[in-house]
């Protein structure tokens, strides 16, 4: 922490006393950005860009150099581990993911490999490439998916509007579902205590499908391989990080995994989550990003309701429910950040 320029956001992820409220926001380097969009041109295809270290490093230092960001986190993809386990996959424009060799019985568990993090150097030359681009202005998160979200895609082969597919597999197999779950989570211990190594700040573990669970299957399948991986991480300073979409229904039970942030998207009220947690982890969030796409007056005070909701003190990060999108205007985005950053100073 003692070589950063600016450590807001890792002094309220610590609840720390801080100036103002830090804000980074999720898939703040994307397709919105006209600067992004030549890069992955440049790149060719979106493995080739996530591979590359040079053209990721660029792609990680867009948003504090065109929106003045409090943090970056690293250009890449949470199926990236994957490959090295055995999956094989490729993104197909307008479909996302998709996969050629899909789990579909338990024997197909079975033939995973053993994850080697040689296979995904360039994410710890990419988080290193990043820390001296910036010079170490702010901090660098890198990330993970969590294992029921990556255990979703493999088992559905692609984005689903319900994972049935999975869902099907986990109740017909639950066994066999919790050993997959336990596979992924200690490749992600690995995976993500090389990205620490390497010189992440903070790590992020994206659970981005956990909110299609009953509060029971949460309790039962996806929240036990997340606190094992937050058990089995090694680190100093450096924060962890958890987020699921949609966790309404069962707050109370993510917020026992061990964390020290909790990410929360816009379906739960940012003054409840700060009345649950009660000073024992920070929070991040919870802006829903269909506000950008409004008038900026609108943003200003959807953005100032939820500093007033948290009000002054530390342990807040700002940030959306969840990820920008392609069709977003660069100008609201880059407004978003400096009404937060000037409402927000105590």
């Amino acid at each position: 922490m003692k070589d950063l320029k600016n450590d807001l956001f890792l002094r309220a992820c610590h609840r720390q006393p801080v100036e103002r409220t830090p804000i980074w926001l999720m898939r703040q380097a994307g397709r919105y950005m006209p600067e992004y969009r030549a890069l992955r041109e440049k790149a060719g295809g979106f493995v080739t860009f996530y591979k590359d270290v040079k053209l990721s490093v660029e792609a990680t230092i867009l948003p504090r150099k065109l929106l003045g960001v409090d943090a970056s986190i690293i250009f890449s993809d949470i199926l990236t581990p994957l490959e090295s386990i055995g999956m094989k996959f490729e993104f197909r424009e307008g479909e996302g993911p998709v996969f050629f060799n899909p789990i579909q019985s338990p024997d197909d568990i079975l033939k995973l490999r053993p994850f080697n993090r040689q296979d995904v150097y360039y994410v710890g030359e990419i988080i290193k490439g990043v820390n001296q681009a910036l010079n170490r202005e702010i901090p660098t998160i890198g990330f993970c998916g969590a294992p029921f979200t990556l255990a979703a895609y493999m088992i559905e082969g692609r984005t689903s509007r319900d994972f049935k597919k999975a869902k099907a597999f986990m109740y017909n197999h639950p066994d066999a579902f919790k050993e997959l779950l336990d596979k992924l989570a200690d490749m992600l211990i690995d995976y993500l205590n090389f990205q620490i190594e390497s010189g992440a700040d903070a790590v992020q573990i994206f659970d981005s499908w956990g909110g299609y669970l009953s509060p029971d299957d949460y309790r039962e399948f996806a929240l036990p391989p997340i606190k094992k991986i937050i058990k089995g991480l090694k680190r100093d300073y450096q924060p962890i990080i958890h987020f699921t979409k949609g966790v309404a229904g069962f707050f109370d039970d993510m917020i026992t995994s061990g964390a020290d942030v909790y990410g929360v998207d816009w379906m739960i009220d940012l003054s409840v989550v700060k009345e649950k947690l009660a000073g024992r982890a920070a929070a991040q969030g919870n802006l829903d990003p269909v506000v950008l796409y409004a008038d900026k007056d609108v943003i200003k005070q959807k953005a100032v309701d939820i500093l007033n909701k948290w009000g002054k003190d530390t342990g807040h990060i700002f940030n959306l429910g969840h990820g920008l999108m392609p069709d977003m205007e660069v100008e609201k985005v880059r407004y978003l950040v400096k009404v937060v950053q000037e409402e927000s100073v105590r």
